[in-house]
């Protein structure tokens, strides 16, 4: 399975990133399946960081052998599960301890202010499903151990142009 990752420098060796930013499942090394999403992530880091460069790493993920070897969990689509999952994520609690690998759809940019009017009540668990979804859903990949880099091979890297760079 060919996964990408978006950022401002090509990524041949990925590492299980640790820091303050709570993100959607938690912290490790974040993938796609699609480069349009892997486009979005780098232009994101691009921004956030002030750089000039967006670059998409290409790997090749041995998902066969993954499943078989590790502890994977996925999601299939943004249901009651994945809520949860994201909101404890969101929120800094662990709880993917014990997976190497978590997979599923990725949370809009909103995502804070929903889970913060879920917690509070003033959001059903139906209508923050609703808002969590981005308009169309892409996947994301979180290799969340060291083992779980094992299956994922470097294989090149791409610059990313935005159209108005020409």
């Amino acid at each position: 399975m060919v996964i990408f990752h978006g950022s401002d420098i090509a990524v041949p060796e990925p590492k299980i990133v640790t820091g303050n930013r709570l993100l959607d499942f938690g912290q490790g090394f974040y993938t796609t399946s699609s480069p349009e999403q892997a486009k979005r992530w780098a232009r994101r880091v691009r921004e956030r960081k002030n750089s000039k460069e967006q670059i998409i790493s290409i790997y090749e993920f041995d998902i066969s052998a993954a499943e078989k070897d590790l502890t994977i969990i996925r999601f299939d689509s943004p249901d009651h599960a994945w809520l949860h999952f994201v909101t404890d994520c969101r929120i800094g609690k662990e709880s993917n301890i014990g997976y190497d690998i978590v997979m599923g759809p990725v949370a809009n940019d909103k995502v804070y202010a929903s889970i913060q009017l879920f917690e509070t009540g003033l959001l059903s668990e139906a209508e923050t499903i609703i808002r969590l979804k981005v308009e169309k859903i892409f996947d994301q990949i979180l290799f969340h151990t060291e083992k779980s880099l094992n299956y994922c091979s470097y294989s090149r890297y791409e610059t990313v142009k935005d159209e108005a760079d020409g």
